[in-house]
């Protein structure tokens, strides 16, 4: 099984319909000056207006921690992601309150250095998140070893699958779903979402 992300959400409507098609969970900018941006007490009637089955996380950029635990109460938010150079203290400090995600760029087949950083899920993402451009999928390859690798970064309804294939535990998508930033095109999410959720993954062959 891999789970979607809906991320970049900041409209009701948006979010609602991402629950209903099937989204495991859906993404809340909340670093000031990005397109998608919104203030954390926008964020909380969205929030509330879900039901209890689909994890609502809030993306954070270089925000110490006070700043994130207090963001995160505002906006009634259940995971974190940090998507900036947060020092891995500022990680170890958010998770004894929430379930963290910590988020390397691939700018080449390089592997960013993950492998101590203090977090529950990785993701892996474009030099130029939120843009629709992505990297060769060969990059990930070496980093399908984590039990939780979630991928991001110029994912849309037409390429989707070749990363599906790859069996990660997670893909993220923003722009790849819009009808222009900030508004979710109902068609490419429903595209996307259906890939996501129809995909099987090869049975893993029994030892011996």
């Amino acid at each position: 099984m891999v789970r979607a992300k809906i991320c970049g959400i900041t409209r009701a409507e948006d979010a609602l319909l991402a629950e209903q098609l099937g989204a495991w969970a859906v993404g809340f900018i909340l670093a000031a000056g990005t397109k998608r941006y919104l203030e954390p007490q926008q964020v909380r009637p969205i929030s509330t207006a879900l039901g209890p089955f689909i994890t609502r996380v809030g993306v954070f950029v270089n925000a110490p921690p006070e700043a994130v635990l207090e963001t995160m109460q505002t906006a009634k938010l259940q995971v974190v992601q940090l998507h900036g150079n947060e020092p891995p203290q500022w990680a170890e400090e958010i998770r004894q309150h929430y379930p963290l995600i910590k988020v390397f760029t691939l700018d080449g087949p390089a592997l960013p250095d993950w492998s101590d950083y203090p977090c529950d899920a990785l993701m892996v993402d474009g030099t130029t998140p939120g843009s629709g451009r992505g990297y060769p999928s060969e990059w990930l390859t070496p980093l399908l070893k984590h039990p939780r690798l979630i991928v991001a970064g110029g994912l849309n309804p037409g390429n989707v699958e070749q990363v599906l294939a790859l069996r990660p535990y997670a893909v993220d998508v923003s722009s790849g779903v819009e009808a222009a930033p900030r508004i979710k095109d109902p068609a490419q999410l429903a595209a996307f979402l259906q890939k996501v959720n129809r995909f099987e993954c090869p049975a893993v062959p029994e030892p011996g």
